[in-house]
């Protein structure tokens, strides 16, 4: 599969708008694995705050395939420099898939959460957490048991739900959209598995509330 690793995006136009920086950190979900780089979702939601006036420079540290562990390797070899208005974080559907054990999900992602912190000038309130999708169902999960993947899928995301909230930030539900899939193929990019534009810019609609929030 084709990855990328840490990419700027700039979509500031000629004006007098303020731009703020968001990071956005992740795996294929953020990266947008099998769908252009327009579609990937921290784009399209950088594209739809542009037409309210807010403009973003934005910043991918994501690769297909990781887990929370990788992704943090992934960030000391790139390092995010100086302090970002917006950070998003979706991580864990790696952890899962290879089976790795809920607790050691739990401390990792409590890690990898507050340097998500750190990286917002130490304030939880410019973070935002996204829940995993549910990859169960896809048509690339035909043949697996997809009510353990859903069940599975839920355990990591009360995981997450759980630090997000002591921590103090903020937590947005995609994981019932993606769950749409399953009677909707538009959803699904032509690998089978992951998201297509489409779902994407639902995501993205679905976090701009919390986004325009935290910016005002």
């Amino acid at each position: 599969m084709s990855c990328s690793l840490n990419e700027s995006t700039s979509v500031i136009q000629e004006t007098d708008m303020p731009t703020f920086r968001y990071l956005a950190l992740g795996d294929s979900y953020t990266i947008g694995e099998s769908v252009p780089a327009k579609d990937r979702w921290p784009n399209q939601l950088a594209r739809i705050l542009g037409s309210d006036g807010l403009q973003a420079e934005v910043t991918i540290v994501a690769r297909t395939g990781w887990t929370v562990d990788e992704l943090w390797q992934g960030i000391q070899e790139y390092p995010p420099t100086g302090t970002y208005d917006l950070v998003t974080l979706l991580i864990g559907v790696n952890d899962q898939y290879r089976g790795y054990p809920i607790d050691g999900y739990r401390e990792d992602f409590h890690f990898m959460l507050n340097k998500a912190i750190e990286y917002a000038g130490g304030n939880p309130d410019k973070v935002v957490v996204l829940s995993i999708p549910d990859w169960g169902c896809t048509p690339f999960a035909a043949d697996k048991d997809i009510e353990l993947v859903s069940r599975q899928i839920d355990q990591f995301n009360a995981v997450n739900l759980d630090e997000t909230k002591n921590a103090g930030a903020h937590y947005v539900d995609v994981t019932e959209i993606s769950r749409m899939a399953i009677d909707d193929s538009d959803l699904t990019a032509g690998d089978h598995l992951h998201p297509s534009g489409k779902m994407y810019v639902m995501w993205a609609e679905q976090t701009l509330p919390v986004v325009k929030e935290i910016l005002k």
